[in-house]
């Protein structure tokens, strides 16, 4: 299954390559873009914890078509 998260606001490269490697990502105006392959339900899981724990507010989750 492929995902797209928004986030509020643009975060470094270093820190959306850190925090999230296993993703794509991208800023666009005002929002940061993560988006790739999520395994199961546990993994999408994992990446709402990750950006709890950063402190990031997910703007949007959507299921991509693969």
């Amino acid at each position: 299954m492929r995902y797209e998260i928004r986030i509020a606001g643009a975060m470094s490269e270093v820190t959306r390559h850190e925090a999230f490697p296993e993703l794509d990502s991208a800023v666009v105006p005002s929002q940061t873009l993560l988006f790739g392959q999520v395994t199961d339900d546990a993994h999408l899981y994992g990446l709402l914890s990750r950006c709890q724990a950063l402190g990031l507010r997910v703007v949007e989750l959507r299921r991509l078509p693969e």
